[in-house]
């Protein structure tokens, strides 16, 4: 498939993936949210001792506000990212309730004059993901030019739904992988051989067996 190609086909599947998004009823988002927040609360513990960044939901994305405020409580601090030009890498601003915000692209909100900062973890949602755990999102490239930039990667969680599910995204190599993926039906890790499904965490479990670095941020200073 040729780049032009390419563009159309992703275009159209983006598009087909969001209306069917745009489909779901309030209550299955809150529901499906309420999973995803336990999955990643369980699974992740060490999150509440990161610098994380998270998305504002738009389209009925799921929204990680509440755990964002959840982990806060424990520690954490949160951040959004912020489009700095066209193809340029975004940055990430701390955001708290109280952070004044103003509308960018796709009428999302940002963090203004709050401090940069540079984040351990990232959960970014999807519009579509396969087997490999490439993410289809809104066709800018900001995240994956983003990821490529940073000196050290950040942990990235995908968080999205079994509807948006895809066979391939016809990845190319400015493609880059999340290293694990959320959604309403358990958690998945990203193997060499494509992501690997681990089940539904249940109170109890060790979350070591993630073999993530996230897991183990609570025995680490932020700083």
């Amino acid at each position: 498939m040729d780049t032009s190609a390419l563009k159309s086909w992703r275009r159209s599947e983006r598009e087909r993936l969001i209306a069917a998004r745009l489909q779901l009823d309030a209550a299955t988002l809150d529901e499906w949210r309420r999973r995803m927040d336990g999955y990643l609360e369980r699974s992740f513990p060490g999150l509440a001792r990161t610098r994380l960044a998270f998305c504002w939901p738009i389209k009925h994305e799921y929204d990680a506000r509440h755990l964002a405020k959840t982990l806060r409580e424990r520690g954490a601090l949160t951040a959004l990212p912020v489009v700095v030009a066209p193809k340029t890498p975004l940055a990430f601003r701390e955001w708290h309730p109280g952070v004044e915000l103003a509308r960018g692209a796709l009428d999302i909100p940002y963090p203004v004059n709050s401090p940069e900062i540079t984040p351990d973890a990232v959960l970014l949602p999807m519009n579509g993901w396969d087997a490999q755990g490439y993410r289809l999102g809104y066709g800018a490239g900001f995240f994956d030019r983003t990821l490529a930039s940073l000196a050290k990667k950040p942990v990235v969680i995908g968080v999205s739904y079994e509807l948006a599910r895809m066979e391939t995204i016809h990845p190319q190599p400015w493609d880059i992988p999340v290293d694990y993926l959320v959604t309403e039906r358990g958690v998945y890790r990203r193997d060499p051989e494509g992501l690997a499904y681990l089940g539904v965490p249940e109170a109890g479990d060790d979350p070591s067996a993630l073999s993530s670095p996230v897991c183990y941020a609570g025995d680490i200073k932020r700083d």
